[in-house]
């Protein structure tokens, strides 16, 4: 006999905190939690047992600082740039569920369906984002919101022709300061489009993108991890990611950053790279102004990594 699944509810919250077996309950969640799930029986108002169907209508009710949570098994499928809009400030949109269980949202139909944010302090934790259309553009784009977070997800392409050309990217004139790409898992297959995991378009200030691995099954001469043309990314720190990508030819796209602009600052260090480069691997552009330190390379099959750049002296 199956057992319905309740939350207790105290009308005036707990005083003094909760305790169940001497361990106190701890709540991090902030304003109102909203819950959403595309395979409930009933949906309707956005409660445990009556949750929304999808996570675009929990955030229209939601104000700054709530919470949204997507129960395991969650799937939507997004083919324009309107199905889900994040523009409500401090929202987190948290998935539920581990491997395949992990909400699950599918991008097809249009090579322009994205999730267009623009709202400050947004999160996206533990989502699978899926490609299923050919070249398509972004998964996510960001517009005037400082602080986005993306942590703990995942970007799949469906085939080597069912494939995405970046996972985020900012538009221009924007601002999008403070936005960090952490923890996250990006498994490329891509060979009609460079995948690029991050493009910004404008200026930023403070740009993390740490602890992240990005495997590229096929040769593709572009930047990896982040490209942002001839304006300048202050702030930025890059490190712990782990990558790979047969690339050939690292001096067309650099391994780890591509840009054009020279008054860049930030560290890009403790970073692993793989590619078949065996004549010269370029992991930042020449003259990018960012400061490396102990970045690991190889360009060579069963070969362990080198040190690139090369360790530098001390002239005082």
């Amino acid at each position: 006999m199956a057992v319905k699944q309740s939350i207790a509810q105290y009308p005036n919250g707990f005083t003094d905190g909760v305790a169940i077996r001497g361990y106190p309950i701890l709540s991090n969640y902030s304003g109102n939690i909203w819950w959403v799930d595309s395979n409930a029986a009933q949906t309707g108002d956005g409660k445990f047992n009556r949750p929304f169907a999808t996570i675009d209508i929990a955030i229209n009710h939601c104000a700054v600082g709530d919470t949204i949570l997507v129960k395991a098994g969650h799937a939507e499928t997004l083919t324009t740039a309107t199905g889900l809009v994040p523009d409500v400030a401090g929202v987190s949109i948290i998935g539920l569920g581990t491997g395949t269980l992990r909400p699950t949202l599918t991008f097809s139909t249009n090579t322009t369906a994205n999730i267009p944010v623009s709202a400050a302090n947004v999160t996206f934790e533990n989502i699978l984002f899926v490609c299923n259309k050919a070249a398509l553009a972004s998964f996510i784009t960001i517009a005037a919101a400082p602080e986005f977070c993306v942590n703990n997800c995942e970007f799949r392409d469906t085939t080597s022709i069912l494939n995405a050309k970046v996972c985020v990217t900012t538009t221009i004139t924007v601002n999008a300061d403070g936005f960090r790409f952490t923890n996250n898992k990006v498994y490329s297959l891509g060979t009609t489009a460079g995948t690029t995991m991050i493009v910004i378009a404008g200026t930023m200030d403070r740009c993390t993108i740490n602890d992240n691995l990005f495997i590229g099954a096929v040769l593709d001469n572009t930047a990896v991890l982040l490209e942002h043309g001839a304006l300048n990314v202050t702030g930025l720190e890059m490190a712990r990611n782990k990558v790979y990508r047969p690339n050939t030819d690292t001096a067309s796209g650099a391994m780890l950053v591509k840009t054009t602009a020279t008054a860049n600052t930030g560290l890009v260090y403790e970073n692993y790279v793989g590619c078949l480069d065996v004549t010269g691997v370029i992991l930042l552009t020449v003259g990018s102004d960012y400061s490396p330190f102990e970045n690991y390379v190889t360009g060579e099959v069963d070969k362990s990594g080198w040190l690139i750049p090369a360790a530098g002296s001390d002239a005082g």
